[in-house]
């Protein structure tokens, strides 16, 4: 096995060690002798010392001034104080350098356990260091100096190259001799500076500390100055002496190129020019001068950002940047200038680097091309192309274009969805043939700046030709959006033309077609829109109509509906059902949960999936609501007069979000308890979790009015909202419930089940009870009893049953039951309510 495989286990068993050495010194400081003194050594080792060294070797081995900071604490403070700064010291150097964390770790214990070894050996020789630091210098000082310079140099360098030696599978000894060795005099030389600055803080003072930084500053940096110029002047003597005479000849050749290029550079037809890595113009041609408008010295005093349009400056910084980091060597692009007289003028522009003899950039060559009459052309053309020259507005051509893109985007993207609205100004022919033909484009133009208020600034309204205009609705939310335009464009179109003195009413007829309908083409779509716009024009005028016939088949029948369900809720067409709550310990029914259902004279009945989004829609969910409660309340009250039981019936009653925001909710529930002579306690109040954290406040405030009254408070299909666990906890909360998609998993996914045990969980430590919706199967039955879930409901135990039915199933019940019930006076003979009792 190689060495190198050692190499990270090493330095893992190294942390180790260090970690374990720092705890050791932590736990021995001695916090008395701890004082101000220390904090600014220690300041001066993290903040300064680290950045101060030598370095040594081909491996970077770098030895700073810490190093003698840390000797410093060690005969003032003792070798505890050492280690933990020898540690943060070595950790925080090595975050300049590497990034990784398992290197960051080493060198802080490596230079731990060298300092604690250090400081062991030395006072286990000599006893105390601060005590013998503040005895007047003896053999036995010097020697516990050259000793502990010796064993940190013993220490640190030794474990360095032995961890060096595995990472490069070469011997020990050779890595150590070569790289580490010398290293020797500077460990002598600290721990002589920092023994010397003991002495002269204990007979001195500390101020002998700020006097002794500087001086070591001073020598650590006239050594490393010195060094590093030796190296340099001795390298440039050999460089000067090989290559003197090959110097003199690129010389020769760059005096030659240079006066070819300055040559070509002064008479070229183009605008040429130097121009530093920062941006200043270094040398510019009379052809560019000419270009923008400047004088040679004016340019020069100026660099390329100020006279580059401020859309292109951008890019032109980009392409600067790719160049000085060598990604590309040459960039062409046309751009804008900004001549002196303040016109756009338009540009070809070339840039190449020219680099010096070691690769790096020293400035760019810059040629510019003007091309501002070809571009007048191009946009001349483009206009006259794409534009409407009455208005302004696309033409058919670019609008078909847009349209086929965003075809293409809803064939890629299946959410995304748009529109196309095509519209026809109503009797314009009549207005143009009254008031000619001048205001009739006078009129054209006004509603084209109506259409435009109408629209978002990402659609595109386009004029067609004549008194036809076409608008395309990108990227809707809805469908229902598109009606939304549609109708403020009918609505701005009712408001009066002054056209010449002329008061002018008109409207406009449309017809909308839906990207839903899964076009192919731009003229499939335009070819519908346009078909609903002469079936609206038929219709009246001044309306829209919509080419999706689901569509308009769906909103036909929801206006339907909505007229029924309004009727609904005067002639009391709904009934509740009932569904079961069962206590999964003994299976029995502990309660109900009230479901409303709609018996539509023609239809049959309706499921609620079907008509309450549209009871929301319109606040009929109040009234609807209002009833399902009473009549529930009503009925609750009559089952547990003829069933008696020792726990009382429950009756769980959901609250829409509409309901639930009504300030006289409070009221009305207590009116309700009160009519039905209901026990609030029996009575559960169902709120999913988004309506609770819509306005997690305002809710809170309402949960705790109820609970006010003692009704019992519970959180529907908990689990597939956005609770937040801080809320949970301050929600006046007494039920949570599962709801139904976690529970049909939870015996296929481990997933499921657990986020159902988790729920379990946290229902029982916050004191809460527990029901799962939608059981059956005796499997879920029987986990949910094993995971502690006191209550379920589902079509295991009955799907929701009306009146008579859920009657039979507490008949069924109370026939098995035997023994005396023991009922609870609260629920059977007399009930109070916030404070006002009233009897059977």
């Amino acid at each position: 096995m190689s060495r190198q495989s050692y190499n990270k286990p090493f330095m893992r068993l190294l942390i180790a060690a260090g970690a374990l050495v720092c705890l050791h010194s932590l736990l021995s400081l001695p916090y008395a002798k701890l004082d101000l003194r220390l904090l600014l050594i220690s300041v001066a080792t993290i903040a300064l010392g680290s950045r101060i060294g030598i370095e040594f070797s081909r491996l970077k081995v770098q030895i700073t001034v810490s190093d003698t900071f840390v000797f410093l604490t060690m005969l003032l403070y003792g070798g505890e104080v050492a280690v933990l700064l020898a540690a943060v010291e070595a950790f925080c150097s090595t975050l300049r350098f590497s990034k990784l964390w398992l290197t960051r770790l080493f060198n802080g214990a490596l230079l731990a356990t060298a300092t604690f070894m250090s400081a062991t050996v030395v006072e286990w020789f000599f006893g105390s260091l601060p005590e013998l630091s503040h005895s007047k210098i003896s053999s036995n000082f010097i020697t516990a100096v050259a000793l502990m310079a010796l064993m940190q140099y013993v220490g640190n360098s030794g474990t360095a190259a032995f961890r060096e030696s595995l990472k490069v599978d070469q011997p020990f000894w050779r890595i150590w001799r070569e790289y580490y060795f010398w290293t020797s005099v500077t460990y002598f030389a600290g721990a002589s500076a920092a023994g010397l600055t003991a002495m002269l803080i204990t007979g001195s003072g500390f101020y002998a500390f700020a006097i002794t930084v500087p001086i070591i500053w001073i020598i650590y940096f006239t050594y490393q100055t010195y060094r590093k110029q030796l190296e340099a002047t001795t390298a440039q003597a050999a460089q000067a002496e090989l290559h003197a005479e090959e110097q003199m000849q690129i010389s020769q050749a760059l005096r030659e190129s240079e006066e070819h290029f300055r040559s070509a550079f002064d008479h070229a037809a183009t605008g040429m020019a130097l121009v530093g890595t920062d941006g200043r113009w270094l040398s510019v041609n009379r052809s560019l001068c000419d270009l923008l408008g400047y004088g040679e010295d004016e340019l020069l005093r100026m660099n390329f950002q100020t006279v580059t349009h401020p859309d292109d400056l951008g890019q032109s910084l980009t392409d600067m940047y790719r160049m000085l980091e060598s990604t590309v060597v040459t960039s062409t692009r046309e751009r804008r200038y900004l001549h002196k007289d303040g016109r756009d003028v338009w540009a070809t522009v070339s840039t190449s680097t020219v680099a010096d003899t070691q690769g790096k950039p020293m400035h760019f060559i810059v040629q510019s091309q003007d091309i501002t009459e070809r571009k007048r052309a191009e946009e001349h053309l483009h206009h006259a192309a794409f534009y409407d020259e009455l208005t302004g507005l696309p033409n058919r051509a670019l609008f078909t274009n847009q349209l086929q893109v965003s075809i293409k985007q809803a064939q890629q993207h299946k959410g995304h969805l748009f529109a196309v609205l095509f519209l026809d100004v109503d009797r314009f022919k009549n207005i143009n043939d009254s008031l000619g033909h001048v205001l009739g484009d006078h009129l054209l133009k006004d509603v084209a700046a109506r259409l435009e208020k109408c629209v978002r600034p990402e659609d595109m309204v386009s004029r067609f030709g004549g008194d036809e205009f076409a608008i395309l609705l990108n990227g809707l939310a809805h469908s229902a959006d598109a009606l939304a335009v549609a109708e403020r464009i009918k609505h701005e179109m009712l408001t009066k033309f002054s056209l010449g003195g002329h008061d002018v009413f008109t409207s406009a007829s449309a017809g909308i077609a839906l990207s839903t309908m899964g076009y192919e083409s731009a003229e499939e779509i335009l070819r519908d829109a346009d078909t609903a716009m002469y079936r609206a024009k038929a219709q009246g005028k001044g309306t829209y109509e919509v080419f999706d016939k689901l569509m308009h088949a769906r909103a036909i029948s929801l206006l339907q509906l909505e007229t029924d369900l309004r009727r609904a809720v005067e002639r009391e067409e709904f009934e509740v059902f009932y569904q079961p709550i069962v206590a999964l310990e003994t299976s029995k029914i502990t309660g109900f949960e009230a479901l409303v259902r709609w018996h539509h004279p023609e239809r049959g009945l309706v499921s609620p999936d079907e008509f309450i989004s549209v009871a929301e829609e319109t606040e009929l969910i109040i009234p609807i609501g209002t009833w399902v409660l009473r009549r529930a309340c009503r009925q609750l009250r009559q089952w547990q007069i003829e069933f008696l039981s020792e726990t009382p019936l429950t009756m769980s009653v959901n609250l829409s979000g509409r309901q639930f925001r009504q300030a006289d909710l409070v009221d009305q529930v207590k009116h309700i308890l009160h009519e039905t002579k209901v026990a609030p306690q029996c009575l559960r109040l169902e709120i999913t979790e988004s309506v609770v954290m819509e306005n997690a406040e305002i809710a809170t405030a309402m949960l705790r009015q109820l609970r006010s009254i003692n009704v019992q408070l519970s959180i529907d299909d908990f689990g597939t909202g956005y609770s937040s666990l801080s809320y949970l906890h301050r929600f006046p909360i007494n039920i949570l419930k599962i709801d139904r998609s976690f529970i049909n998993r939870m015996c296929l996914e481990d997933e499921s089940l657990g986020i159902v045990e988790t729920i379990v969980i946290l229902a029982s430590k916050l004191k809460m009870q527990v029901v799962a919706e939608g059981v059956e199967t005796p499997e879920q039955q029987e986990r949910l009893r094993e995971l502690g879930c006191g209550y379920a409901q589902g079509f295991y135990f009955s799907k929701p049953v009306g009146e008579a039915n859920a009657a039979k199933l507490l008949r069924d019940e109370y026939e098995l039951q035997a023994g005396t019930l023991n009922v609870p006076e609260s629920c059977i003979n007399e009930v109070e309510i916030v404070g006002v009792p009233f009897s059977m």
